[in-house]
């Protein structure tokens, strides 16, 4: 290749200057950056997409914050996308930055984007969303994918650093380049990075990776027009791996039999905020460094780096209120030397700064340290990028939103509390929803710490770089939140498989206040619901219907027409749950139980809708819990729950529950069905221990019936038996074992003399209520103490 020579040639005029980097290395680039200074090229070349050269200048804007990543995504495909992250200690930035502010053109010179993202290599091709092989950067910055004898691929940081004696190439790495101090050839550490990778190169070759072949004879390719443009004032800034390549001479028809004949595909490029965090191997995302937060840190030091990391440390621990003081700061900076010295390092590195924290600010232990990795060591530093940059329209409506609802993206989860009863609150809220409908996963709701009533709203919150991509695929939707939720909304009602999916969607549009596409749902709710036989897809679709009804009052939408649809669904239900109980195996009326459970609850949640007839279907459906009380053909698990259901809404009197409970656990009941009949009543969950324990007629029972079960039988209802109770609480377990074992009616107050309750005794005693009254006085907060113990117990009890 003509005129590329050494770097050390570059003082002569004998050619470019070629600096081999470690991406995402503070070492490399500081030394990038001293290399520049010292040499003052005409042209800077970078590793990247050269169709983000228009974008360059974004870099010297005052709202652009590293870490950034340029994005690269396919306009008719959004999914298909590349990242280009750069923190603000990698060496492609600190290049784009020195050029910017020298005034000197920089310029990207790695394969196009339109060809990478159209790339069909199945071995290469990144999964959809991730960048591919080397648009991030690797562990050498890139990692050269050349495999060994055996086809593996090899990293040469690793080899490099085995060939030292080090088994840690990142000690290795901290060894040699970061802890090296500047010296008086500027370009000394590329020469020798350059010929240990020429060794490699030698050895493993390219590695069989076509790609990489492509895009080394690309790169010589616009290294060359650059000499012609500006002679030999050319530096040129890319992974170490590839330097020995475009040192190599090749012919230019040689470089350009490679490239013919690549796919394409049309692309657009922007910059998007990135995060320390998605830098990190830890993350799954795989760029390449351990530890981000730290070398940000070494970059940023201007002097006594450890001391000044070891005082970052203290005080975030002193904000999870452990108590470190000035002299622990000291003391682990002693330690830390000293580990650095008697290992043979020239300053103490990550883990010797690790180790001193262990031991003498954590005490020893590893669960504070945790913490400090994940704050510091990796971090939860994230980018910003100017309004200027170029953005889908709904990239644009989405930050006008955040602006204006004060809902900054942060890269650290949090949890947002919100009161639907404020406008602000509200807004929120809608737009969550909105994101979420169109698979914009910015916030999941969780569960709520305060109150559990409807006004009221939590979100977990974390903003994750590839919602860029999110935001770009959904960019398809409409050009804002609103208009593109809506028509996302319409279309996935259409397309929706199965009765369950519309309700959903249905509830999703109500909470994401979707008006416009609320009649298009609920026409096809109503049509695939008169169409639908299968009780089942009825039973599992009525719950869904059902809480959107109670999202009316709060958000102010008008829920008339979903009560209609919701109690004729149910009536609906109510007719054909009995027929659709008979004859089934075991797992499919297990699967009916929780369709059973369902329906109930949804009837109890019809309460709040009074155009839904309330009170007649709450009626109807407890008809039809009688009657699978008493069909013989029901399987037992359902008519137990059928029974426990009655019991549980007043609708069945104790005597009658235990009436049918001796029945069926009489003798000419198979135990099968018997203690299917018990895990309906007393398991799933449903408090059922509690009853057990409270109500020793029936504890009799079934402990009678599980005595008088015939060995050959036993092993077969063991496991139900065993899967029932073993759903209790360990104190509730605990209970039942005691009656047990004294026996019923041995309980004393447990069942009372005089015929009073089971389980209860005749009269309060006062003497216990007055050792319990303290605590209750204490844990409700009330302040004044009566004398009248009688009163005050009516008082906390009534």
């Amino acid at each position: 290749m003509t005129g590329v020579e050494s770097a050390v040639g570059r003082r002569a005029g004998a050619g470019p200057v070629l600096l081999g980097v470690r991406h995402h290395g503070p070492g490399s680039a500081r030394a990038v950056r001293a290399a520049l200074e010292e040499v003052r090229p005409r042209v800077v070349l970078i590793e990247g997409p050269p169709e983000a050269d228009a974008l360059i200048p974004l870099a010297a804007d005052e709202e652009m914050r590293p870490p950034v990543a340029l994005l690269a995504h396919a306009v008719d495909e959004p999914g298909r996308s590349a990242f280009w992250p750069l923190a603000g200690f990698s060496p492609e930035w600190v290049a784009l930055r020195w050029a910017l502010d020298h005034d000197v053109p920089a310029r990207f010179i790695d394969l196009p984007a339109t060809h990478t993202l159209a790339w069909g290599s199945k071995e290469d091709e990144a999964p959809e969303g991730e960048h591919p092989p080397d648009a991030e950067g690797t562990a050498d910055g890139d990692t050269g994918p050349g495999p060994g004898p055996a086809g593996l691929r090899i990293d040469p940081l690793r080899v490099l650093a085995e060939t030292a004696g080090y088994d840690d190439p990142e000690r290795w790495w901290e060894d040699v380049v970061e802890h090296r101090g500047a010296g008086e050839d500027v370009l000394a550490p590329f020469t020798a990075l350059e010929e240990a990778m020429g060794a490699l190169r030698e050895t493993y070759g390219s590695g069989g990776h076509d790609r990489d072949l492509v895009r080394e004879a690309y790169m010589r390719l616009q290294v060359r027009a650059a000499q012609r443009e500006f002679d030999d004032g050319v530096a040129v800034v890319c992974g170490a791996w590839h330097v020995p390549a475009l040192r190599r001479k090749a012919t230019v028809a040689a470089d350009k039999a490679l490239l013919k004949g690549l796919p394409k595909v049309k692309t657009d490029l922007t910059w998007v905020p990135w995060t320390h965090r998605r830098l990190s191997r830890s993350s799954g995302y795989g760029a390449g460094i351990d530890s981000p937060g730290w070398y940000g840190h070494l970059f940023s030091a201007p002097d006594r780096p450890v001391e000044r990391w070891l005082t970052k440390v203290a005080g975030l621990l002193r904000a999870e209120d452990r108590i470190v003081s000035s002299a622990h700061v000291i003391e682990a900076v002693r330690l830390a030397e000293t580990l650095a010295a008697m290992r043979g390092r020239p300053l103490p590195g990550l883990s010797e700064t690790t180790d001193a924290v262990r031991a003498v600010m954590c005490e020893g232990s590893d669960v504070p340290l945790e913490l400090v990795r994940d704050r510091l060591v990796v971090g939860d530093v994230l980018g910003e990028v100017p309004p200027s940059a170029p953005a889908v329209p709904l990239q644009r409506d989405l930050a006008r939103l955040q602006r204006r609802l004060r809902l900054k993206p942060e890269a650290l989860e949090r949890e947002l509390e919100l009161d639907l009863r404020k406008e602000n609150d509200a807004a929120r809220s809608r737009l969550l929803h909105r994101l979420r409908l169109l698979g914009i996963a910015w916030g999941e709701p969780a569960a709520s710490r305060g109150s559990t009533g409807t006004f009221r709203e939590t979100w977990r919150l974390r903003w994750e770089p590839e919602l860029s991509v999110r935001i770009a695929e959904a960019g398809v939707w409409g050009t804002t939140v609103l208009s593109a939720a809506t028509a996302k909304a319409e279309t996935d009602a259409v397309t929706a498989q199965g009765l369950a999916d519309v309700t959903a969607l249905a509830e999703h549009c109500l909470l994401a206040e979707l008006p416009g596409a609320l009649p298009t749902v609920m026409r096809i709710l109503a049509d695939r619901a008169a169409l639908d036989t299968d009780v089942g897809h009825l039973a599992q679709a009525l719950p869904a219907l059902v809480r959107s009804l109670r999202y009316g009052d709060v958000r102010g939408t008008d829920t008339g027409a979903l009560a209609e649809v919701a109690a004729g669904l149910a009536e609906r239900v109510f007719v054909g749950l009995p027929p659709a109980c008979a004859a089934l195996d075991a797992d499919a009326a297990d699967e009916m139980r929780r369709h059973v459970d369902a329906v109930h609850q949804a009837v109890g949640l019809l309460g709040d809708a009074p155009a839904a007839g309330h009170g007649r279907l709450r009626g109807r459906w407890q008809s039809v819990l009688r009657v699978l009380s008493g069909r013989d053909t029901v399987p037992g698990v359902i008519r137990g729950r059928a029974v426990r259901l009655l019991l549980d809404d007043g609708e069945l009197a104790h005597d009658e529950a235990a009436l049918l409970m001796g029945l069926v656990l009489s003798p000419g009941t198979p135990p099968a069905d018997a203690a299917a009949w018990i895990e309906g009543f007393v398991g799933g969950g449903s408090g059922g221990g509690l009853l057990l324990v409270h109500d020793e007629r029936l504890l009799g029972l079934v402990d009678a019936w599980l005595t008088g079960v015939p060995a050959e039988a036993f092993t077969d209802v063991l496991p139900l038996l065993r899967r029932t109770f073993s759903a209790y609480e360990p104190g509730v377990r605990r209970t039942l074992g005691e009656l047990v074992r004294r026996g019923p009616g041995t309980g004393g107050g447990a069942t009372a003399a005089g015929g009073g309750t089971p389980g209860f005794a005749a009269d309060l005693d006062l003497v216990r209520a007055d050792a319990v009254l303290p605590v209750v006085r204490l844990l409700l907060g009330l302040d004044d103490v009566h004398e009248n113990t009688g009163n005050d117990l009516a008082g906390v009890t009534g």
